[in-house]
């Protein structure tokens, strides 16, 4: 990945992050941006966002931020210096869920008692 990519990664997900802070949708759940992937021709933004509350909550989210797209792009757009500004794809990251589910089930087996009767300790 070229030190441009890496650079407009950084600055996308920062100038992303704040402006969905901005954005005044009541589906709009707290939502923090994790991470922004750019293609290397520059011309494709996935950003993953972290969203807390119920499923529901997370599905609202990420239809307000779907059809927040075009306000989120043209301000990308105009705090991002670049020939073209990248379409915006937004991905929930389950990357936090994942690992609390993960520690929970680690609990799990450490709580189980070995097949010899014995607590693990």
């Amino acid at each position: 990945m070229s030190q441009r990519t890496e650079k407009v990664q950084r600055l996308a997900r920062e100038v992303l992050g704040e402006e969905i802070q901005n954005l005044k949708d009541p589906r709009l759940g707290f939502a923090t941006v994790t991470a922004v992937r750019i293609t290397p021709d520059l011309r494709l933004a996935r950003v993953f966002v972290s969203v807390l509350g119920s499923d529901e909550e997370k599905e609202s989210t990420m239809v307000a931020l779907k059809s927040a797209t075009p306000v989120l792009r043209t301000e990308l757009g105009q705090q991002v210096r670049m020939k073209y500004t990248p379409e915006l794809v937004f991905e929930l990251d389950t990357g936090a869920d994942e690992a609390q589910r993960l520690e929970e089930i680690l609990h799990r087996i450490e709580a189980e008692p070995t097949a010899d009767g014995e607590d693990q300790q």
